[in-house]
């Protein structure tokens, strides 16, 4: 313990780890306002950024591209505040937006957060507060003293009121580092300068004192010496005067410039911990001011200090962010060793509650115990720390002790302190309560219950209760007992409350008989209740319990609706209780039923049972819902005149068919005029499901027609039966209905037309009007025609075709036609009839019949009029050519009739008519047949020119699916184009589309022909160019032998594009020679080139030409044939350095680098770019021109030299290659190359200048190839910082057998700055393999920075087992930590950390394997494992465990601790264990105490033990389990009469007691007789007694009984004769001369005395027993006049 230290020190993490590099980390770029976030600015080249640090999980680490001076964190919230210039800013991160803004009038030289809303701002002159809240600017504060003139600002604290402040700045006059700092006083606005390095405020609690008095401690290392400073600052009256504190402070020889940065308060400990620059921590007392603990934490300057907790976080030079705080465990034992201030040690653990003065402690307090200093005692237990003499010793010792007058007890002095500072503990809290609530100073209790000063517990509230329930049921909940609990909600009326508790406690308690409580005392509350508990899930009570509750206390409302929401998920397993709903409010209230059911919420209850109770309630609606048997819906269906009459028509969809033709027939027969209104609208409703063919039947089987007319009339519309439909038609005409008949052959489309129009020529209706609507609808118009013609009735004719249908009147007038009607009748009918028919149908009716002229002169007439009808102008057309009408005339002057029509009427008559008709309307396909069938080309080709229709043409030319091609026609066609038609034409759209034409129909021989006649014979169109065009392309396709006469002949052409053609059908000699005659030199050698395939005509064609452009077209073909030389000249020749990409690629696989050279110096001088540069000293490298090479890198160029150096290197030219990394600075390179060649000490320096990953590697690599460990391991620790260069670094030292330098090279690697944790567990993964002795040294250092999983598979591995079982539990993997111990025991066991794991080990199962091990190994530590296993092991498993192995007697102990839980395997088995041992005692005690064990069975086998004790024992199992005789019978055995006794009394039975004293009397023992009477007084009936001592000769020792008994009974008369002569007085009293008839003697009225009842048993006087027997209970106590 003395080696321990008195702090705790901790690395949270290094900040370089995190990506920020060590240049960042200074006073001017972090900040630290708190223990939650560091800000640093981080600047790289132009790019700044803030890096904010969350240190409670750095994973969150953020950037943000944030340009400022300064950054500083809120100390609690992601509140970040920035300074640009005098600019500042607050920023909310997390809602990114701005907090607040301001400008500042001078420069800020310090800033910091003095609260979570408060900033500090320092000037040049002033310090400001800043509040970020509201919109107030910075408040000045104070001015800076002069002292501070010239000081670098370091640091500003205020005290809690912030009335306080402290300024600290340091100077370095004469090379030495002053502190100067200004204290302000805001409440006497006083300054004063003091010289002093750091500062801070906190307060301490001193002996005596009611409040905390206020520090300020500050610290300074000047010329004259180093001290620490503790003054007291705002004194509270009544406070001890704290006396100033100066010490001396500490620096070792080695830090003689060293100085305090800073201070910071550990308020919880009361000391202030002070850090310096060269990394030293102090801790001081405040209170003394004694030091307590001086050492180094940091290397590195520390620069900046936070408060962490009740310690001090810092952050050094490296980025190291480090922790201090104070060891509670180690600190007093090291005051104690290190310093021997007893005294501090005392006080500090006291106030700060901490270990390792306990026995001081105690020492202390015997002491003022012996010399009755029992107040200063008592003061001491309550502040021991940890509460160590807190105990039920120390209370009784101290409630005995007697106080000073005029002073408290010791025992309230006790009390006072402890409630002072803390909370008292569960027996404190009992001893207090119970004087407190005598007192009756219940008020002081509550305010302790509500400050928690109280621990609360059953005990507590039991003394609680009889004074304050309320305050009872507090204290039940905060002690956690919830069996008081629920009593005290529920005496409470809290009801609600009850099952929200149980459930949150997992308590259950008998919820059947707390509803019964809560029915009788409040029905609606209980209701609540019960739905709370069955809604609980499990239900805690079913449903059939809450009903059966609710019924004995007849609650139907309360019943109901508990029942309506338990069932509301409609179950089948709820039916009897839905029935039993029902049924309920059948009886009761039969509006609530009926609302039940009409909300259908319930369907599997007894349907017939409630359907006969909802017919007797009158309910017959839903009775009717719920019959299913015929008879009772007919019985019910009828009363039409109570039921809906909307739902009964609705019902009848939930009948069958026959059943609702069966109930409709029912409702007629029984009451026809009331129930046809609903018949008949059922019949309509249902009449497609039930058939209105059954319905017919059923109307006119009751002849009910007027239903049947109804019924029909409701359905007519909407069936599509023709049968119905006719029979409704029958039964209008029948009834006169003609109108109706009329409409519904009007608008019903679903009837038999012909049968319907039969019907009513048979009928003879006096109106035809029906039958003519049928007629015309359905296309009668010949047959009506006819019957109205030969019946007669001419003028139904007329009102038909004028009125009913004119469109009729061509049908009419064929039918008319058709019987001889006289044609001027039909003529006149014709004029009569509105024009509102077709013509078209008019004429091809009558031209049918052959009677066409009979039209002649109306169709003149209305033409005349101007009529537009087309059928009209097609019968004139006809009537015109078959009379030779001039006919020619009217069809090119008329355009109003069809030419179709009239043009195939003409063809076999006329075929020019034909043409001409079909001309007319541009009929082409008419028109192509018709000329072609009759030879008529001429005017063929004449109307296809006109027409000017490609799609015509193609037809004519190639034929269709209409016109199948003929080439003999086609033939015809075309030479009467080319011969007449086309040389007739002059509009050039016309030669265009014929030209289309001839080529969309593929005939080039023909189009050739075509073109010929118009270019080379004189015409118009001979020098048209695209004609030209046309006739060379086509002669390229067909005739390629006529090109070169058209080229010759023809100028108006496009060349260009005419000889690309030629080139694409291979006609390259006539490309060629059109390219030459219009002199494209450049594209006629491309032909010579590309298509001839001949250089050297393309050559000597260049040599005529020369052009530049023509030698470089040569250049490039030579180029791709591989001609290098020869392309090389040429693009010299054509100065031309555009292909450079080409050549220099061709030439470069060619390794043709000589003439490259030659190129690329032509081509630098026309192209700067930098591909020809850095080729061409990649070709000085080729061919060792390095002079050349050398010469170019010194002067101007552009080359990629950093590109061409890697070729070089990729190519093996590693000398030009190190000229080249030589000349870019390209040390990674450079070093690569000099590793190839061989120079390797050269190649570390560059690598160092590199300072690259990839280049160590490769040095590195080379090094241990040549086994040069050295430069290797230089190298290496350049590498191994990095974690993904670890693994392969360790692969390649192991492959090589280089174990022992790699363990070295890891092991210097661990003291790097960057080391990781990859370093930390690669290595302690080589010690398991090589050097397993050094692995757990390695592991108890650094097992906070392995990758243990990693070092558990290598443990594993190596069978390493202690190994494997540390990092297992500082992995928290304590299962698996203990499985391997077990695994592993010889190896890996040790007991106490044994106990210690399992107990954390989260897999319950292994419990009982640990205990199995035990058992094999350990037996004789079974107890002490079990006692920590005890709270989460099934104690019945452990039992069973042991057994069966037959080892209980080891666990002894364990099961003694266990018996608490009051499991039935553990009491079983400890009692076996006693009666084992013959333990009676403990067994009796363990019986009694604890009940959950087979009594019975216990109690038979203890029945024949040979030992008296354990009898008894089981005699008295049988009187716990009330098997009184068995109990007796064992108790008589072994003449134990006065246990036997005790057991007839206890039982209460009157028969065993009497059995008992028959058994006393024939054994004859009249002892145990008087005895047994005194004892079963209150049971023995006294005439047995009588009897029993008269047979006997007993009646001396029955006496004292019956004297008693005599006794007894003198009190209850006269207590009797007491009353009644009150109540005689009283009957006296209240009655008038009316009631005194009946005699002073009479004390009973009507109902008894006083007007009650006494009810005695039946019988005559003779048989009554004695008045006084009637009186009193059963155990003789003496009744009142209120017990009657």
């Amino acid at each position: 313990m003395g080696d321990q230290l008195p702090i705790t020190f901790q690395e949270y993490i290094k900040l370089p780890e995190l990506g920020i590099d060590v240049s960042n980390i200074s006073f001017n770029t972090l900040t630290l306002q708190s223990d939650k976030f560091i800000c640093i600015r981080e600047k790289t080249g132009a790019k700044e950024q803030v890096c904010i640090v969350d240190l409670e999980d750095t994973s969150k680490t953020f950037r943000r591209p944030i340009t400022a001076d300064s950054a500083i964190m809120n100390p609690e919230n992601k509140i970040i505040a920035l300074k640009a210039g005098r600019n500042l800013q607050v920023f909310n991160l997390e809602m990114k937006a701005k907090v607040k803004s301001c400008t500042m009038t001078d420069d800020v030289q310090f800033w910091r957060w003095i609260t979570p809303f408060d900033i500090a701002l320092v000037t040049e002159t002033s310090v400001l507060h800043w509040s970020i809240e509201g919109t107030s600017s910075p408040v000045k504060q104070f001015d800076r003293h002069a002292n501070l003139n010239g000081t670098q600002i370091i640091g500003y604290t205020t005290n809690a009121k912030m009335n306080w402040m402290a300024l600290i700045g340091i100077s370095a006059p004469q090379g030495r580092i002053v502190g100067s700092m200004q204290l302000y006083n805001k409440d006497r606005g006083a300054s004063q300068p003091i010289e002093a390095h750091a500062a801070e405020f906190s307060e301490i609690r001193l002996e005596g004192a009611a409040q905390p008095t206020q520090v300020f401690a500050f610290a300074s290392r000047g010329a004259n010496g180093s001290k620490m400073h503790v003054v007291e600052i705002d004194h509270v009256e009544g406070n001890p005067v704290f006396q100033k504190r100066s010490v001396e402070m500490m620096f070792p020889a080695e830090a003689v410039n060293d100085f305090p940065v800073s201070m910071q308060a550990g308020p919880k400990y009361e000391v202030v911990y002070m850090v310096t620059k060269f990394g030293f921590i102090h801790v001081y007392d405040l209170e003394t001011g004694a030091c307590i603990f001086t050492n180094r934490i940091s290397g590195d300057t520390v620069f900046v200090t936070a408060r962490h907790e009740n310690g001090i976080i810092a952050v050094n030079r490296k980025g190291q962010v480090l922790s201090v705080c104070v060891n509670e465990d180690t600190v007093i034992p090291y005051i104690l060793q290190n310093t021997g201030n007893v005294e501090l040690a005392f006080r500090m653990a006291s106030r700060a509650n901490l270990p390792g003065a306990d026995q001081l402690y105690v020492q202390r307090f015997q002491q003022l115990m012996g010399q009755n200093q029992f107040n200063e005692a008592a003061k001491m237990a309550a502040n021991s720390p940890r509460g160590m003499l807190r105990t039920e010793n120390t209370i009784n010792q101290l409630k005995h002790l007697q106080s000073a007058p005029g002073q408290l007890s010791p025992i309230l002095q006790y009390f006072a302190t402890i409630l002072e500072k803390g909370e008292l503990n569960r027996h404190e809290s009992i001893e207090l309560a119970r004087p407190v609530l005598a007192s009756n100073r219940k008020a002081l209790l509550e305010k302790w219950l509500k400050e928690d000063k109280l621990e609360c517990s059953e005990e507590l509230g039991d003394i609680v209760h009889p004074h304050d329930a309320t305050l009872a049921l507090s204290v039940y909940l905060r002690a956690n007992v919830p069996a008081k609990v629920v009593l005290c909600f529920a005496q409470s009326g809290q009801f609600d409350k009850i099952v929200l508790y149980c459930k949150k406690v997992g308590f259950t308690p008998e919820w059947v008989q707390l509803l019964v409580q809560i029915a009788r005392v409040d029905g609606d509350k209980a209701c609540d209740f019960a739905l709370s508990l069955v809604k609980e899930d499990p239900p805690l009570i079913t449903a059939d319990q809450v009903v059966g509750v609710f019924s004995s206390q007849n609650l139907v409302q309360q019943t109901t609706r508990f029942l309506l929401d338990a069932l509301k998920d409609n179950r089948e397993s709820d039916a009897q209780l839905q029935t039993k709903l029902l049924e309920l409010n059948l009886l009761n209230a039969p509006q609530v039923a009926d609302a039940i059911l009409g909300n259908g919420m319930f369907s599997h209850f007894d349907r017939a049972y409630i359907a006969q109770l909802a017919e007797k309630a009158g309910l017959y609606q839903r009775a009717l819902e719920l019959y299913d048997n015929l008879d009772d819906i007919k019985r019910v269906a009828v009363h039409t005149e109570v039921l809906d009459g909307e739902w009964l028509i609705g019902y009848f969809g939930n009948l069958s068919v026959g059943d609702s033709l069966a109930v409709l027939r029912q409702m007629l027969e029984h009451n026809r005029a009331q129930n046809m209104q609903v018949v008949v609208q059922a019949a309509t409703k249902y009449s497609d499901l039930l058939g209105a063919q059954n319905i017919i039947e059923i109307f006119e089987d009751l002849q009910c027609n007027e239903g049947l007319y109804y019924y029909l009339g409701a359905v007519v519309n909407v069936t599509e039966d023709p049968a119905v439909v006719f029979k409704y038609i029958q039964a209008a005409v029948a009834t006169g209905q003609i109108k109706e008949v009329e409409r519904v052959v009007r608008d019903n489309n679903h009837y038999d037309a012909e049968k319907v129009k039969n019907y009513l020529k048979e009928a003879a209706l006096p109106d035809q009007l029906p039958l003519i609507i049928v007629c015309d609808r359905y296309d009668y118009v010949h047959d009506l025609v006819l019957y109205l013609y030969s019946n007669g009735m001419a003028k139904y004719i007329e009102v038909y075709v004028q009125q009913v249908n004119p469109g009729r009147l061509p049908q009419v007038v064929g039918a008319l036609l058709d019987v001889d009607c006289d044609e001027s009748i039909v003529k006149s009918l014709i004029s009569a009839t509105p024009a509102q028919f077709s013509i078209a149908d008019l004429v091809s009716e009558v031209e049918k019949r052959n009677r066409l002229k009979t039209l002649h002169r109306w169709l003149e007439a209305k033409a005349s009029e101007g009529a537009q009808d087309t059928g009209l102008y097609n019968a004139l057309a006809k009537i015109y050519i078959d009379s030779n009408y001039d006919p020619e005339k009217f069809l090119s002057s008329n355009k109003l009739y069809d030419p179709r029509v009239v043009g195939a009427y003409s063809e076999k008559r006329d075929p020019n008519l034909a043409f001409l008709a079909y001309s007319q309307g541009e009929c082409d396909d008419e028109l192509l047949r018709l000329t072609s069938e009759n030879g008529m080309f001429k005017q063929q080709a004449r109307y296809l020119i006109k027409r000017r229709d490609l799609s015509l043409w193609s037809k004519a030319l190639s034929g269709d699916d209409q016109h199948a091609l003929n080439p003999s026609h086609r033939r015809q066609l075309v030479d009467q184009v080319v011969s007449y038609a086309l040389p007739e034409a002059e509009d050039p759209e016309e030669v265009s589309v014929c030209v289309k034409a001839f080529m969309a129909a593929n005939l080039p021989q023909e189009l050739i022909e075509l073109l010929e006649r118009i270019i080379l014979e004189p015409t118009p169109f001979s020098n048209n160019n695209n004609l030209q065009n046309l006739l060379i392309l086509t002669a390229v396709k067909v005739e390629p032998t006529r090109v070169a006469d058209y080229i010759g002949r023809l100028n108006n052409f496009d060349a260009p594009d005419v000889a690309e053609i030629c080139i694409n059908n291979g006609l390259h000699e006539e490309a060629f020679n059109i390219y030459k005659r219009f002199e494209v030199n450049a594209d006629a050698i491309g032909v010579l080139i590309d298509h001839v395939g001949s250089l050297d005509r393309a050559y000597e064609y260049a040599e005529r030409c020369d052009q530049p452009d023509v030698w470089s077209r040569l250049g490039r073909a030579q180029l791709d044939g591989l001609r290098i030389k020869d392309a090389i000249d040429s693009y010299v020749r054509a100065d031309d350095a555009s292909n450079f990409g080409d050549v220099i690629a061709v030439a470069t696989r060619a390794g043709k680098f000589d003439d490259l050279v030659r190129f690329l110096l032509m081509a630098r001088k026309k192209v700067r770019e930098p591909v020809i540069e850095s080729e061409l000293l990649f070709a000085y490298a080729k061919t060792e021109r390095l002079t050349d090479l050398e010469d170019m890198l010194h002067g101007p160029n552009i080359a990629q030299v950093q590109k061409v150096g890697d070729r070089c290197y990729d190519e093996g030219l590693f000398e030009a290659a190190r000229l080249l990394f030589q000349s870019v600075s390209n040390w990674a390179r450079l070093a690569s190359t000099l590793v190839r060649l061989g120079d390797y000490q050269a190649a570390v320096d560059c690598g160092r200048k590199a300072n690259s990953t990839a280049v160590w590697r490769d040095v590195h690599g080379a090094c241990i190839a040549e086994r040069e460990f050295r430069l290797a391991q230089i190298c290496a620790l350049h590498l191994i910082v990095h974690a993904e260069e670890l693994e392969p670094m360790i692969r390649l030292y192991e492959a090589s057998g280089h174990v022992d330098e790699l363990c070295t090279l890891l092991e210097n690697g661990l003291g790097l700055e960057r080391a990781h944790m990859g370093m930390f567990t690669e290595l302690a993964v080589l010690y398991c393999k090589y050097r397993p002795t050094q692995i757990m040294d390695h592991l108890k250092l650094y097992w906070s920075r392995v990758n243990i999983p990693k070092v558990i598979r290598a443990c594993e591995a190596a069978h390493l087992w202690p190994e494997l079982v540390f990092l297992y539990v500082h992995y928290d993997e304590f299962d698996n930590a203990a499985q391997t111990i077990i695994a592993h025991s010889a190896d890996a066991w040790e007991h106490a950390s044994f106990k210690d794991i399992i107990v954390k080990a989260s897999n319950v199962e292994l419990y009982y394997k640990a205990l199995r091990f035990y058992l094999n190994e350990q037996p004789l530590l079974l107890s002490d494992l079990l006692a920590v296993m005890m709270p989460r092991i099934d104690h019945t498993r452990v039992v069973s465990m042991f057994v069966k192995s037959d080892n209980i007697p080891l666990i002894k102990p364990y099961l003694v601790s266990a018996q608490a839980t009051n499991n039935k395997a553990v009491n079983e088995a400890f009692n076996d264990l006693l009666i084992e041992e013959e333990d009676f005692v403990g067994l009796r005690n363990s019986i009694d105490n604890h009940d959950n064990f087979d009594a019975i069975g216990l109690a038979q086998r203890l029945e024949k033990h040979e030992l008296l004790e354990f009898r008894r024992i089981a005699a008295h199992l049988y009187n716990q389990a009330k098997r009184w005789r068995q109990s007796l019978t064992l108790s008589k055995k072994d003449k134990l009469y006065k246990d036997a006794m005790t057991t007839a009394r206890v039982s209460g039975s009157v028969e065993i007691a009497e059995d008992l004293l028959r058994y006393f009397v024939e054994s004859g023992n009249a002892a145990c007789f008087s005895a047994c009477l005194f004892t079963c007084y209150d049971i023995v009936r006294s005439d047995v007694v009588m009897e029993l001592a008269w047979r006997h000769g007993l009646a001396n020792e029955a006496m004292p009984y019956f004297i008693n008994l005599v006794r007894e009974y003198q009190v209850k008369v006269d207590h009797l004769v007491e009353e009644v002569g009150e109540l005689k007085v009283k009957v006296e009293k209240n009655a008038g001369p009316a009631n005194a008839v009946a005699g002073p003697n009479q004390l009973m009225g009507p109902a008894g005395i006083n007007g009650r009842l006494l009810l005695g048993h039946a019988g005559s006087a003779n048989n009554a027993q004695p008045f006084a027997s009637n009186l009193g209970s059963a155990h003789g106590s003496t009744p009142s006049m209120g017990g009657l």
